[in-house]
């Protein structure tokens, strides 16, 4: 008996945690890029996950904005056509003036006050907002920070880049680079579903709990969208 619980551990420890021996060498090739990729997008994931609780919920434990600082700033530069500039043009125009304000990244708008001749402009960067309000008569801005707290950060990151604004929403480098990780983060999570799936088939032991499961989560699926959908 002995030996044959030592000849079953040398098996397990040759074929691995899921037992993928007898499958061939793509099944183990795949087993391992399905854990290497589920580990890479493990904090993407996790960062959806617990935005999507704070969005359902609509709870954001202390996204009260908190005033940080208030500074001006004089002699900003602006261009000469800047009135007959829009959208994301209108923008790349005033990141020079946005630079001297030292502020960076995302501009989501800008709100023209005629009347009084000053351009309203919010850059965000997850957890923090800064409104630089500029007047174009004497070049003058004055920036006002405010901190909306990890919660808040979470859910802009969540919402970010989103549907909206498209011709100049990922204006700063920040929300470019993480549109890209977002878009990775999904690719890779269809790979791990698909190659989960496959691994699962290849194993004959495991494919009657797989197959409660799978019924299950088309179930649940299926009865959502039949009760919600009109």
């Amino acid at each position: 008996m002995a030996r044959g619980e030592n000849e079953r551990g040398e098996n397990e420890r040759r074929t691995g945690p899921l037992g993928l021996r007898q499958v061939g060498s793509f099944a183990r090739w795949l087993r391992d890029l399905h854990l290497c990729a589920g580990l890479f997008i493990s904090p993407y994931v996790l960062v959806f996950a617990v935005s999507v609780f704070f969005l359902v919920h609509a709870w954001l434990p202390g996204a009260r904005p908190r005033p940080t600082g208030e500074w001006s700033v004089t002699d900003v530069p602006l261009p000469t056509n800047l009135a007959e500039l829009a959208g994301r043009e209108r923008i790349d125009a005033l990141r020079p003036a946005l630079d001297r304000a030292k502020v960076q990244g995302e501009v989501g708008w800008i709100q023209h006050l005629a009347k009084e001749n000053r351009l309203v402009v919010p850059v965000t960067v997850p957890g923090r907002v800064a409104t630089v309000t500029i007047d174009l008569g004497t070049r003058k801005a004055r920036v006002q920070e405010q901190r909306t707290g990890l919660a808040s950060a979470l859910v802009e990151l969540h919402k970010s880049p989103g549907p909206h604004l498209v011709g100049i929403r990922k204006n700063s480098s920040y929300l470019l680079l993480w549109s890209w990780l977002a878009d990775a983060t999904v690719c890779l999570l269809l790979f791990v579903t698909l190659s989960g799936v496959y691994l699962w088939y290849v194993l004959r032991s495991e494919r009657r709990v797989g197959i409660v499961l799978l019924a299950a989560g088309a179930f649940t699926l299926f009865g959502l969208v039949y009760a919600l959908v009109p």
